[in-house]
Order: C-alpha cells, then structure tokens, then sequence
C-alpha cells in the first residue's frame, strides 16, 4: 500500500487485467498512469480481431506481461493467487472464454456491450455494431449523404474511461470498509449518454428527428473544414464581430456589408454561400498563412493534423504526449501515448517500455510471494463514494458540467457558481419556463448559486466557499481565475487540502495560450478529422468526443487526486488539455495501423442504412432490401453486419428502456427528462435523482452555511 507521502494515487495497487475488450486496456492503462501495478494477461482469454489485441503492444505498454496456458494447471494456479491477491480485476465477460472468482475485498469491473440486464444482455457486440445501434453512425457524415462510421474506438474508450472512474470510487469504498463490490460499465450505456447533444428536441416532444450535418454547426457560419493550397484546416467564425473580421483578412469588405450576411442566424441561413467566400480565399493560401492570419484576427481555427506514425503537432511534443519505445518483442521502435493526467502531486506515469509476452514472470511471482499489506477495515460503509466531498463547480458548456454531473451521481456536493446572467447553456433551446433541457440534464444533482466574481462581494464569497472545499474545477479561460486574484497558489494557501483542476482546450503549458478550443478545433488539431473521412473530406464526429472524453478524463483525474490526499492530507493542481486528451484517443491507428487497416463500409438500403464489416452488396443490391433482411443476408455468409439506427429509434429500443438510461423526475417548478449515470455500482450506486434548479436558488442555503465535513457518511 502507498505511504502517507507517495507521489502516486495507486502505489501498491495491484490490478489483473485479464479482459480482451480495448475498454478493459483504456482502463488498465490509466490505473497504470496512476501508480497501480497492473499485470496484463496474454493467452488466457479468446481474443479477437475487433480486441485490443490487434493494438498489443501500446496497450501493454507500462504494464507486466504474464502469458499463461490454459491447459497449464500451474498457470491456472497462479492466476487464482493473483486475483485472491488483486485489488482491482477487469474483465470483459461477454466476449471472454475464462471464469473469474469474485474475492470479497476486491474491486471487479466487468466491461460488456450491454451490461447484465435488458434483452440484449449477454450480446456480444462489438465498437461498430454499438456506433450503429446508438445513433452515433447515423449523426456523423454530411447531411444528404450516407452516414460515416467512426473508424476510432470511441465507445470502448469512454466505457475504458468511465471504468476507472468508477473504479476509483469503488476502491475508496474498500479501503474504507474493507469491502469490494462489482462495477459494471456496457458499451451501449456510454454511447447512449454521448448521444445528449442530440436529445433535448426529441426528449422534449419539439423534433421527431435528428439530422446530420457534417462539418457545419446548426447555429452558427461559417463553421466548416476548408481545403488550403496545402492541406485541409478549420474555420470558426462564432460571432458577428469575428465574421466582420474574416471578411476583412479575406479582402471581401462588401460581404460584410450584406444585410443578408450580417447577422448569425442570416448567415447560416445562406452557410452554403459563406462556405464558398472562404473556401475561395483559403485555397489561395497555405494552412500556415491561413491560421496566422486568422489567429491574428481572434478567429477560432486550427489545421487538421495527420497521423502518420503519430499525431505531428508541436504542442503535443510540449506536454510531452508522444513517447518513442522500442516494443521488446520485435525490436521495432513505436509510438505510444504519454498521460494525458497532468497532475501536480501525482502526475500520471508516461509508460516506459513494452514488454515481451511473459517478461514478467519472476516479478510477478516476487510480488505474490510478499507479504501482502494488512486490509484496512473501519466497518464504517459509505452510502456513496464521495459522500462528503464538497465540489465547487465553474463550469460552462459542457466538459466540466458533465463531469461534475457525474461527481454528483456518485455521491459529491456540487456547487455550480453561475455569473448573474446564469450559464450560457441555461437557456439553449428547447426550454421550460426560462430553462432549456440540455443545461437541465447535463447539471443534474447540483446546486446553483449567483455571484458577480467582478464585485468584491462576489470574490469574498467565493472565497468562503474555496476555504471550505475539497475540489475546485473550472473551464475557463486558462489563467481567468488567476487574473481576478484565484492562483491556485493562493488557494491552497488558505486551504491546502484544495485539489483544483483546470480544464482547457490546449492546457496551461501551452504554446497556444489564449485559443479558442471548441470541440471540432480540438477534432481537428488531435488528428481524429484525420482519421475519420468522408469521401476523402476530414469529418468530425457526430457526438461532440473531444468534449466528452474531457469530461470524463477530468473524473479520473479528480477521484484519483482524492483518492491521493485520503492518504497525504494534500490538495493538488490539474492541468488538463482536451487536445492530449483526443490525441491519446486516437492511438489505435498510430504506427502506420490506420493506413493498412480495412475501412467498413454503409450501405444504403430501402428503409435507411447498414454498415458492414468485410465484402458489402452494392447500393443498387442493398438498395431493394429492408436493413433486417440485409444484415440477416450478410449475417447468415459470415459477413458482420448492423443496421443504422436513428437517435429516435435508439430511443425506443427495448434495451433504452430496460437500462431505464433515460427518466423523468420532478422539479421545483417542471417534471424533466434526466439521463442516468453509465457507472453503475453494485454496493455504493451512482445516482442520478434531480434536476438542475432554477437559476440562485441555493444562494440562501450555501453561504449561510456553516461548512460541512469532509468524512465520508
């Protein structure tokens, strides 16, 4: 077990990882990050094409290889001590071929595609057929053309991301009870929670549909991807002012002088027309000489990076996220990802070598043939995780929203301080009263509070409530807090049991200080548009990802710092960058994999579209036959095959409704539709139960309370 004074949340862990989904890996591989000694298991399980096997050595780099014969009665021996042994197993039991006995103090994490309920439990599908069934195909691509299937696993790793977050909170449990329990975490869980951008019209009754658009933004132009004399580069005019000044670096003064043009919603009204004035002027220049001139102008932009071997981007060799290893068992050099968890106290561990299948035997036999650290058992049984854990939340949009939604599921008190206008997302359409249902679902289970940060009322409350916090989480401006006298030095000053983590497009040691980061810039600077095209057209995925997995990141990195100062007593800074964050996505097709690997194809069919995964029919074969008749065709040849389904026809999937991940709970004022948490649980549940209040309505309440404890109930 790690001493009072270690640099690592997980000194002394120990993790068997024992499943072949690339989730189990994504989940291993930040628990590694995190200090645990993760032992990864080859030739236990059945493996597969479509599993992290095809991606071996990155996702065994920085872990102990252990290769074990199924027919070895010694090897299975030693397996059996390693998980008595274990405090954390991950398995993925719907596709692996291995029983698994559940010791009572550990932690097992079962990573599946459905999880244990619902009529497709025990379905072993795999990342595309989840894309397809989820609605995410059917909203990436362009509108009028064939949806685009995303050729990254972007499900596996939020469900490999959500797994170590809960996974963390169900460790803080056991090393306050001494008691593990069963964490259960399924694809279609996560891709349906990824889908919320999507759902407020049709949750609402206001839409029947969902529509795809490409690059474009529906409220917003130009917002689109631009081909430059040399390469591909993005273009986010997002006010009139910016607008005003594209067409002045552009030379084209009379189109901002077009009534027609002149306001937001008139030009994305005439987004085809705008589209072309830029892609005209953008042609004639260099992605270089574009982004200078743009950036000059405060006009969000950003190239679309390839990968080649690795995403070429200079900030990236800043924050140190591209590692040079040489993978022992070929010794061939390969790229793999440093860790996106930038932390002060405990900074997430770049891997340091990929080993041979087997390298660590001996090691691993030194760590059983230990003695193991005395359980720590207090019989005390947190009715959550982070029962106790106050959160002071200033956050917009949606990366630290959603993750301090989620830090309310599992038990935190989240506090969100919104400025006197409130959130910018309260009033997004469509609405209630004067509050819209995305902000409504998105901030589930907090309080909200108003204050002025300009006034000295405003930051002396502020104040009171840092002096009385655990965590702090913002996603402004990198350095605004700094600017209104918040450092994080002076914070933990007053109270240095502080975690305070920053969330930001480019991070604080940037060579970007200052840029806009929205979610399709941060696409196009990782190296995902790069990944994922249409008809040779960089594309950004439906479903906003880069926030998301932010988001998500951002969990980690908070319950782990907790779990950090549970045994230092001290607080610490994080400083995460969206852009590692996406870059790290997109590793599986590094070392020249994206290139050689085979793309699946959609297929248009009488009533919409399927994707398949090796030889598809034509559309004109495709296109006389319903999707089921076509993939219960292809199906029955061996060839893997899934219907597309829309966000509406996810909605009414059985399995949607057995996972109950979507209900209505009552209000102060209005019954809303929340979206429940994907972790789940088995002894300490996440718990998703309110909606977000009326804007200042806990103001009374919190800062005339006198504090609260910071033991666990």
């Amino acid at each position: 077990m790690d001493t009072p004074h270690s640099n690592a949340a997980l000194d002394g862990t120990l993790v068997v990882e024992l499943g072949d989904r690339i989730g189990v890996s994504v989940c291993g591989s930040l628990l590694a990050q995190l200090g645990a000694t993760v032992v990864f298991i080859e030739g236990a399980t059945a493996g597969g094409p479509s599993t992290k096997w095809a991606c071996r050595e990155q996702f065994a780099a920085g872990k102990l290889s252990l290769c074990l014969d199924r027919n070895s009665a010694a090897d299975q021996a030693l397996l059996e001590r390693l998980i008595e042994r274990a405090d954390i197993i991950l398995v993925s039991p719907d596709i692996d071929r291995i029983t698994v006995p559940r010791p009572a103090r550990a932690v097992v994490c079962e990573i599946t595609a459905y999880g244990s309920t619902g009529p497709d439990a025990g379905r072993a599908d795999d990342e595309l057929a989840i894309q397809a069934r989820s609605g995410i195909i059917d909203t990436t691509g362009n509108a009028g053309s064939k949806p685009v299937n995303i050729s990254l696993p972007v499900v596996e790793y939020q469900a490999g991301t959500y797994a170590a977050t809960a996974v963390l909170a169900a460790l803080r449990c056991a090393r306050i009870s001494g008691q593990g329990q069963t964490v259960e975490i399924a694809l279609y869980d996560c891709a349906f929670a990824a889908m919320a951008t999507f759902l407020p019209g049709l949750l609402a009754g206001t839409s029947s549909a969902v529509n795809r658009i490409g690059n474009r933004h529906a409220m917003i132009s130009p917002w689109n991807v631009f081909r430059a004399s040399d390469g591909w580069l993005l273009i986010c005019a997002g006010s009139d002012q910016q607008w005003l000044r594209l067409t002045q670096i552009m030379g084209r003064d009379e189109l901002g002088a077009d009534p027609r043009l002149t306001r937001v919603a008139d030009r994305v009204r005439h987004s085809a027309e705008v589209d072309s004035a830029v892609q005209a002027w953008a042609a004639e220049n260099t992605v270089d000489q574009c982004i200078e001139a743009l950036s000059k102008a405060q006009v969000a932009c950003g190239p679309v990076v390839q990968i080649e071997q690795h995403p070429t981007e200079p900030n990236l060799d800043e924050r140190r996220m591209i590692v040079s290893l040489t993978d022992r068992a070929t010794e061939k050099t390969l790229f793999v990802p440093g860790s996106p968890l930038s932390m002060s106290r405990s900074p997430g561990k770049a891997p340091k070598s990929i080993p041979r299948p087997d390298e660590d035997r001996s090691a691993i036999e030194r760590i059983l043939s230990s003695a193991a650290a005395p359980a720590e058992n207090s019989q005390i049984v947190p009715t959550r995780p982070l029962a106790g854990v106050r959160v002071i939340e200033i956050g917009h949009y949606t990366t630290v929203p959603l993750c301090t939604k989620h830090l309310a599921a599992l038990g935190a008190e989240v506090i969100k301080v919104e400025p006197p206008e409130g959130e910018a997302t309260r009033e997004w359409p469509p609405v209630q009263g004067r509050q819209g249902y995305f902000f409504t679902y998105m901030n589930s289970d907090k309080k909200s509070i108003v204050l002025d940060l300009r006034t000295n009322e405003g930051a002396s409350a502020l104040w009171r409530l840092i002096e009385d916090a655990d965590v702090l989480i913002e996603n402004l401006k990198p350095g605004a807090l700094a600017k209104r006298g918040f450092s994080y030095e002076k914070m933990s000053e007053r109270n240095p049991r502080l975690i305070y983590a920053g969330v930001s497009g480019f991070g604080v040691r940037s060579l970007y200080p200052g840029r806009p980061a929205f979610d399709t810039v941060i696409q196009a600077m990782s190296g995902i548009m790069d990944v994922v095209r249409s008809d040779g057209v960089p594309m950004k995925t439906g479903i906003s990802i880069a926030d998301l997995m932010g988001a998500i990141l951002a969990c980690v990195s908070v319950v782990g710092a907790i779990l950090h100062r549970d045994r230092s007593g001290l607080g610490q800074s994080i400083d995460l960058s969206m852009q590692d964050i996406a870059a790290w996505m997109t590793q599986t097709a590094w070392n020249g994999r994206g290139a050689a690997r085979r793309q699946p194809s959609v297929v248009r069919c009488a009533d919409g579209h399927i994707v398949v995964d090796g030889k598809a029919p034509s559309d004109d074969v495709a296109g006389s036959m319903t999707r089921a008749a076509a993939v219960s065709y292809l199906q029955s040849r061996g060839v893997a095959a899934s219907a597309v389904l829309t966000t509406p026809e996810m909605l009414s999937l059985p399995q949607t409704a057995a996972r109950r991940l979507w209900f209505t709970a009552p209000g102060d004022e209005h019954a809303w539709p929340l979206l429940s948490c994907p972790m789940r649980l088995s002894q300490t549940p996440a718990c998703v139960e309110r909606p977000m209040p009326p804007l200042g309505r806990d103001n009374v309440d919190v800062l005339a309370s006198p504090g609260h404890h910071h033991q666990p109930e």
